[in-house]
């Protein structure tokens, strides 16, 4: 078994132990956050990290309504041109919390006046000690280089943080998350199967939209560094801005799929798609009731009622059939997952 896989179904327990560990600090911070609103979010990560962000971006937005952008280091690394950003929260992520150019962007932000978090998985790393609040991801050492356990909890500090900045966010939620993932690792046998069929795939579309978008973006990066898969990622909106012309009889399309809000537009692609003759597979779960035969359904219903969007805790269950998938597609191929070609567990760069 590769390491990777292994680290997957180590996922449940990290989340778990990440949420015990976490909770009394942010409590704390909450009340911190309380009497001192930050006007925006700004938001630094590379690599995994930053599809951690993406979804970061999308969670805290909808749920606390402060505007939340995404850091370009290079304007801080490179070009050396300061920020007015006195007031503000600015989090960087890094797994390894040794990203050169995120901490830069740290540490040039408190130099501004910014509040500024730091999520990692490791407590002696540069970005915890540069962070004024470091959040700390209980993951222990992540031996693969495709980061898996490390993204999942990225993922759930940013519930944690939005939680911080006033979000509806129950704890209570959160606390199911490892039963979700423990649902999503269940069809490890599944999508061993499923990966069979793609054994010879060269190049494919991931597609998600809103706070699954981001997955989209993981799900393509993982067949990127283990497969060697050329995986293009878009939204929902952006591949039919003109990308879908690719897409032809037996292309492999990826979608992530959960009930919500973005599920029309969804259900609406996927049967452009189908029209197309393309390879479609959907990640979806059992809620969903209109999801095409076929799709691939967490034994889980994550559906949400009340005022919280209805795919909110997707994202963590539904990333995982997508490393599973990309995990298993790699040996299937002949390579190592976890010793992608040309590739270093730590990357640092300016």
């Amino acid at each position: 078994m590769s390491i990777m896989l292994r680290e997957i179904r180590e996922q449940p327990r990290v989340i778990e132990k990440t949420l015990q560990a976490e909770r009394k600090g942010l409590e704390k911070l909450r009340r911190q956050f309380e009497k001192n609103r930050p006007p925006m979010v700004v938001l630094a990560a590379r690599g995994t990290s930053d599809n951690a962000a993406q979804f970061g971006r999308y969670l805290i937005e909808i749920t606390t309504g402060i505007p939340v952008s995404l850091a370009a280091p290079s304007v801080t690394t490179l070009y050396r041109a300061p920020l007015k950003l006195e007031g503000a929260l600015v989090a960087a992520v890094s797994q390894s919390g040794e990203s050169t150019d995120t901490n830069v962007v740290l540490e040039a932000a408190k130099k501004a006046g910014a509040f500024t978090v730091g999520i990692t998985n490791e407590a002696t790393s540069t970005l915890a000690r540069l962070a004024d609040y470091p959040m700390l991801v209980r993951g222990g050492r992540e031996k693969s280089v495709a980061a898996t356990k490390t993204y999942t909890g990225q993922l759930l500090g940013f519930y944690l943080l939005a939680w911080a900045l006033g979000a509806d966010i129950k704890m209570e939620d959160l606390e199911r998350l490892p039963e979700w993932a423990e649902a999503a690792l269940s069809l490890e046998d599944e999508i061993g199967a499923r990966a069979e069929r793609y054994r010879f795939m060269e190049q494919a579309v991931v597609v998600g939209r809103g706070l699954n978008y981001a997955n989209a973006f993981e799900w393509a990066l993982k067949m990127m560094e283990t497969c060697y898969v050329v995986a293009e990622r878009f939204s929902q909106a952006d591949i039919l801005h003109g990308p879908i012309a690719m897409v032809g009889q037996n292309f492999p399309a990826f979608l992530v799929a959960p009930t919500g809000v973005t599920w029309p537009v969804m259900k609406e692609l996927a049967e452009r798609l189908a029209g197309l003759k393309a390879d479609t597979l959907m990640v979806t779960d059992e809620s969903n009731k209109m999801a095409p035969k076929g799709a691939i359904r967490i034994p889980a219903k994550l559906a949400q009622k009340g005022p919280l969007p209805e795919e909110l805790f997707t994202p963590i269950p539904y990333i995982i059939p997508a490393q599973m998938f990309a995990a298993k597609l790699a040996v299937l191929k002949g390579l190592d997952p976890d010793r992608p070609r040309g590739l270093n567990k730590v990357t640092m760069t300016l």
